[in-house]
């Protein structure tokens, strides 16, 4: 497996640091703490639409460029012991050189009302159902709706973050960790990447699908030239 140094100095395998993360599992275990550490399978960090969504909104912006690729052997690793999702924020705890995990909390900052009415707006009439969401399965126009830049998925300006590693950079590797850790958590409960940016799902879904059934109530009334009047009927049946 690949290897590399950490901020502290010490040389740290990949087969290191997971070991790292399962002793320290174990420890919060015995002392009753359940723990949700972040598993990844192959190379692929996530694999469902959100998830891959989630990573690769992180890897649009050259702000954590040089970060990312450590935060990404950090995860395939294991080294991210624990990690939890909660209204607008993310904290997470992750296996570095250091005598006990890192801290990490992040920050996402709630959507902002304007752009969820655009995205309904935008989205009205393409979503079916809840569950099509949830799975990724859109519509082309409307998955590109959802990827726009600045849109549903966080700036870099609307994350924040802190670590308790002694690592002076404005992203360690240890938040981007984290920050990755998210989007293999999504694979799994998507529905995380709505509580994280502060949307009411339920009311997301139901203003969506109502907005569909609301144009077609609006058509209810309108004439088609697809529908024949009486007469025509009659004469088409050869009644008089």
């Amino acid at each position: 497996m690949g290897s590399y140094w950490d901020m502290e100095y010490r040389y740290l395998t990949m087969a290191e640091l997971n070991d790292l993360a399962d002793k320290f599992i174990m420890k919060a275990r015995k002392k009753g703490e359940h723990w949700e550490p972040v598993v990844t399978e192959g190379k692929k960090i996530a694999k469902s639409w959100w998830g891959k969504a989630w990573c690769d909104n992180l890897e649009r912006y050259a702000d954590y460029y040089s970060r990312l690729d450590r935060g990404r052997r950090y995860v395939r690793a294991g080294a991210v012991a624990d990690l939890r999702v909660y209204d607008g924020i993310v904290k997470a705890k992750v296996v570095g050189s250091g005598s006990k995990p890192y801290d990490i909390k992040i920050n996402i900052s709630p959507l902002k009302q304007d752009k969820m009415q655009e995205i309904i707006k935008q989205c009205s009439g393409k979503l079916k159902n809840a569950e099509d969401l949830m799975m990724g399965n859109f519509p082309k126009d409307m998955e590109e709706i959802l990827l726009k830049k600045g849109m549903l998925f966080p700036l870099p300006q609307e994350i924040s973050f802190s670590c308790s590693c002694p690592d002076w950079a404005d992203m360690c590797k240890h938040v981007a960790a984290a920050l990755y850790g998210v989007g293999t958590r999504l694979d799994t409960d998507p529905v995380l990447f709505f509580t994280l940016r502060g949307i009411d799902l339920t009311g997301f879904i139901d203003a969506t699908i109502l907005n569909r059934v609301e144009k077609m109530l609006e058509n209810a009334n309108t004439s088609s030239s697809r529908i024949m009047d009486e007469n025509e009927i009659k004469g088409l049946f050869g009644v008089l």
